[in-house]
């Protein structure tokens, strides 16, 4: 029986793991697209999101997303007065 090293943790996933991953976060990020009624301009986000969820990293435009949403709340309040 052959006992893990250090190497094996580090080790690079293989090419057919990465595509297999990539197609994953793929299909996720189309399936934001469409929940968002196929709504153009939020590709990024949606891959980032997708990743996320995919790969389990919080994904480095929440905060911009976030700061976006505020934004629309200001103007929608700003519409309404």
């Amino acid at each position: 029986m052959r006992h893990k090293t250090a190497s094996d943790s580090t080790a690079k996933p293989d090419k057919g793991s990465l595509d297999s991953t990539e197609e994953l976060v793929r299909a996720r990020a189309y399936q934001l697209y469409e929940e968002r009624g196929c709504e153009d301009g939020h590709e990024l986000d949606d891959w980032l999101q997708a990743e996320a969820e995919i790969v389990g990293k919080k994904p480095v435009a929440a905060g911009a997303e976030e700061l976006k949403a505020g934004a629309l709340r200001l103007q929608r309040k700003g519409r309404k007065s």
